[in-house]
């Protein structure tokens, strides 16, 4: 298998190998956000040498994608004259004639992308697939058929979750992530990137871990040179992806963008019930459209301390979609070098800690490693704490407060995590001091807990020596974050 360009995903390659191996024929899922690479880890790991490949097109009729798949199999069948076909039914039959038709012994790799395109309104499709692989290709011992597709809340509503007859047909059900900053590092190494972890830090800040917008990267340009060039020229890549993002994951693109919009203006988070105040949406289908969100790795879902059966926040963590919504669409001004004028300004400083912050919540597990208790059971959440007239009438100290991540472990201690943007070593003021001490008696004052606090902070260049260090029992620096 042609695996020599691939950037980790070593579990994903492993299980297709699995699937490919099988003494079974299996039905294998590949799915995940717009750009993370589906397309291009099934491709190299069987070398493009499929026996029936087909892509679907995007807002094309049935006719059309009927006729465009009736060309795949000529091509493959090396047929003289293209079949017409005026159903799936038709299409799938004449796939099962041609297979049938390959040397018994040889495992037949199908692989069809961006199967959610396919299934236009009334086109019956999925009963079609249904008939192929249970009435024929489930049947045999030599069938290893691929579906991939960006449409997330298709796939696993018609696929996954599939309540009829494909429910627990899936034989492997491979979801790919976005790359962690390991694996941004590795990628653009093998580009010829000179860029140290700083760079690379920032850069995940404004387009996270999707490979693709990284294979848009000029390696010989600075960062801010790279941005603007990418969001601020009138026809940006990037500038213009936006438009196509959310259309090509989800139906109801409306309101998946205003969640996410709602999402966009709170930092801190919001309840489900929260956003579903805010955004007037209602609360049946919050549920469905946070999920499918969080399925994309859009949002994160945190529980909050002491409450693990309700009161969860949603955290918007796509980086691209915040920084296109922080910079870009807000901004009415046509200068295509804006982000070489502003990257100093307050507003992008501001942007850096929030972001950073996320960047920490994705790489919880490297986290975990460099603290040394990754093989210690461990739940992550969040909490605050809004005191109510009463309270405060009780305790004037008793302030309003939030702890973004806090490590649970099953060794009876928690980890209270501080994480700081910081263009060198993070100074702790003797504010900063009082307010970290106050965070910390309020947290154990209404959570009762009778664990020790352990206070942990993540930074990008470490915590300078002083006299206010002293409350730091634990750090964690950019580079840890690589591991």
């Amino acid at each position: 298998m042609g695996r020599e360009k691939l950037i980790g995903r070593q579990r994903e390659i492993a299980e297709l190998q699995r699937s490919f191996e099988s003494e079974r024929s299996e039905f294998v899922i590949v799915y995940g956000r717009r750009r993370v690479g589906k397309t291009f880890l099934v491709d190299n790991f069987f070398d493009y040498d499929y026996d029936f490949s087909y892509v679907g097109g995007h807002r094309m009729s049935k006719p059309k994608q009927l006729r465009y798949f009736a060309k795949a199999l000529k091509k493959y069948a090396r047929m003289p004259l293209q079949p017409k076909f005026s159903d799936w039914d038709d299409a799938f039959e004449a796939l099962e004639e041609y297979l049938e038709s390959l040397p018994q012994e040889k495992r037949k790799v199908i692989f069809i992308d961006e199967m959610p395109w396919i299934d236009t309104p009334q086109s019956e499709f999925v009963d079609a697939l249904e008939m192929f692989w249970n009435g024929w290709a489930a049947r045999r011992r030599d069938i290893m058929f691929v579906a991939s597709g960006s449409s997330t809340s298709w796939m696993v509503d018609k696929l996954v979750e599939n309540q009829g007859g494909l429910h627990g047909r899936i034989t492997n059900n491979i979801y790919v992530r976005p790359f962690s900053l390991r694996e941004v590092e590795q990628y653009m190494l093998s580009r010829g990137a000179q860029w140290d972890c700083y760079q690379l830090l920032q850069t995940y800040m404004v387009i996270g871990g999707i490979p693709f917008y990284y294979s848009l990267l000029n390696v010989k340009e600075s960062l801010v040179q790279n941005i603007d060039r990418l969001f601020f020229r009138t026809n940006g890549e990037l500038r213009n992806e936006f438009e196509e993002l959310f259309s090509a994951l989800f139906a109801n693109t409306d309101n998946y963008t205003n969640v996410v919009r709602a999402l966009n203006n709170v930092r801190q988070g919001m309840t489900r019930e929260e956003i579903a105040k805010t955004t007037g949406i209602d609360p049946s289908m919050i549920s469905k459209i946070l999920k499918n969100l969080e399925r994309c790795d859009f949002i994160i879902r945190y529980s909050q301390f002491g409450n693990k059966t309700k009161g969860d926040i949603y955290r918007l963590t796509d980086f691209y979609t915040l920084f296109y919504y922080r910079f870009v669409s807000g901004v009415n001004s046509q200068d295509e070098e804006w982000w070489s004028h502003n990257y100093s300004s307050r507003s992008v400083e501001v942007w850096q800690g929030l972001s950073f912050e996320l960047l920490c919540l994705a790489h919880l597990k490297q986290i975990k490693q460099k603290l040394g208790i990754s093989g210690i059971p461990t739940s992550a959440s969040s909490w605050r704490y809004v005191p109510t007239k009463r309270s405060l009438s009780g305790d004037q100290n008793l302030k309003g407060t939030q702890i973004d991540l806090l490590i649970d472990r099953g060794d009876r201690v928690i980890n209270i995590c501080e994480m700081k943007f910081s263009v060198n070593k993070y100074r702790i003021t003797d504010d900063y001091e009082a307010t970290l001490r106050n965070r910390m008696e309020v947290f154990k004052e209404r959570t009762k807990t009778t664990k020790p606090l352990v206070c942990t902070f993540v930074t990008t260049h470490g915590v300078i020596d002083g006299l206010h260090k002293s409350i730091v029992n634990s750090e964690v620096t950019m580079d840890d974050l690589f591991l």
